[in-house]
């Protein structure tokens, strides 16, 4: 049973997961860089680079949310960058960002469903994700969706949350996870729901070598996983 963020609400995962991003949406943005020190920015900006030897000229944010890595993606001079999201609150919130910008012309925000892409077949670059592969209802057909609109030669990022292994900072780790990030989440966001479905879907979440696995049924070729900042995050990387 997949981990959703109303337990006692009706819905599917997809359902919940885009009321809860529109509850949080306006404060989405501090709590991540609050939360996480800031070290999201740099996650970010380290998978990115990974990218800049291809230079893809058209790429496809997914979960785009507020539009962070998308506007990050601009490092790489690309012609156009599409983010979608199942969230409407999230997408609002980062249009608004990419108008102070002056950015509307590069990167377009849209609704869209990752295991249903509006898109035809081989027509990105490159694909990237940040902590949104995790929401998915359904993770290989949302990935096999991503293999299918990406153009052979392509490559696909994922940034994602992974779980610590190693003494102290698994324990220290989990400990901030489950009792400390859901009190803030909760007294900032107004939604209680929201950071504690957070460690929770994180810990079910299949990382490093298990998301691996599920990378390559889905298409994806010469995988690799690089661990950041002592196993919180990884990046998952896949070409065409």
């Amino acid at each position: 049973m997949s981990v959703v963020p109303y337990k006692d609400k009706e819905g599917t995962k997809r359902e919940q997961v885009a009321e809860m991003f529109d509850n949080i949406s306006p404060k989405y943005d501090l709590l991540n860089h609050v939360l996480s020190a800031g070290v999201d920015i740099y996650w970010r900006k380290r998978a990115i680079k990974l990218l800049k030897k291809q230079q893809p000229k058209v790429i496809l944010d997914i979960a785009t949310g507020t539009g962070d890595f998308a506007i990050e993606a601009l490092a790489l001079n690309p012609e156009k960058v599409i983010g979608v999201d199942i969230s409407e609150g999230m997408l609002a919130v980062g249009r608004e960002k990419i108008a102070k910008l002056g950015k509307q012309d590069v990167i377009t925000l849209q609704s869209g469903d990752s295991e249903s892409l509006a898109f035809t077949n081989n027509y990105f670059d490159a694909i990237i994700v940040s902590f949104g592969v995790r929401n998915f209802q359904n993770l290989l057909a949302g990935l096999t969706e991503m293999n299918r609109v990406m153009k052979p030669g392509g490559t696909c990022v994922v940034v994602e949350f992974s779980k610590p292994k190693s003494f102290p900072f698994k324990q220290i780790y989990n400990f901030y996870f489950k009792y400390i990030l859901p009190i803030i989440g909760k007294t900032v966001s107004k939604d209680s729901a929201a950071y504690t479905y957070l460690p929770e879907s994180v810990q079910a979440f299949p990382d490093g070598e298990a998301f691996l696995d599920i990378y390559k049924k889905a298409g994806f070729i010469n995988t690799k996983c690089i661990s950041l900042t002592f196993g919180i995050c990884s990046i998952y990387v896949g070409h065409k």
